[in-house]
């Protein structure tokens, strides 16, 4: 058991230490407007990358039908989004959706 720990302290160690060092190394005021322009669309880039398969595919890896949950609880989520512009309000739309249509429907 003590073990378990011991590897999971050391794993999230060196992933923490990984992060840091690339924050340390690089100085901002080095970096050129276009990178650093570029650089404001990394998150907008890789959450969609993270997200969307978790949404579209299923646990075999092909896609998943139009009437699943998690569709239906992502496109309310992307209307009540751009209706809304408001973060906390979509993510709450989002879920009740899915857990309605997981439970109710």
């Amino acid at each position: 058991m003590i073990e378990i720990w011991i590897t999971l302290v050391i794993a999230g160690l060196i992933n923490y230490l990984t992060r840091l060092s690339s924050i340390i190394a690089i100085d901002t005021n080095k970096l050129s407007k276009k990178t650093k322009l570029l650089l404001t669309y990394v998150p907008s880039s890789v959450f969609p990358a993270i997200i969307f398969p978790a949404i579209f595919l299923d646990q075999y890896g092909s896609l998943t039908s139009y009437s699943d949950p998690k569709i239906i609880g992502f496109l309310m989520a992307i209307i009540v989004g751009f209706m809304t512009r408001n973060l906390i309000f979509t993510i709450i739309v989002g879920l009740i959706s899915y857990w309605f249509f997981i439970f109710v429907i």
